[in-house]
């Protein structure tokens, strides 16, 4: 499975809700699993972004079709950025000349 941080903003709409904001993270935990992807982590956060997602995934394809259902409830848009482990990097920058 691969590992990928999602970065995520509240919409007008999902800010004026927040304090649902637990709750719609379980229901996303659970849409998650829908798609084969499995929600590791999720913080809410000070800054730029509103909520960071640790989300592992056997595909882009599974990740990417949860991703839109997720954004399609209005709440939140997001950025998603593939996350490497140590063995993983490892193996990749191992393959350089």
């Amino acid at each position: 499975m691969a590992t990928y941080v999602v970065l995520s903003q509240f919409t007008d709409q999902g800010i004026r809700t927040i304090k649902n904001s637990p709750q719609r993270a379980s229901q996303a935990a659970e849409l998650a699993k829908s798609f084969g992807c499995q929600m590791k982590e999720i913080y809410w956060t000070l800054g730029k972004y509103d909520v960071v997602t640790v989300i592992e995934a056997p595909n882009e394809q599974s990740l990417m079709s949860f991703g839109y259902a997720l954004g399609s409830a209005g709440n939140v848009r997001t950025q998603t950025l593939r996350a490497f482990t140590k063995d993983e990097f490892s193996s990749i920058i191992g393959k350089l000349p």
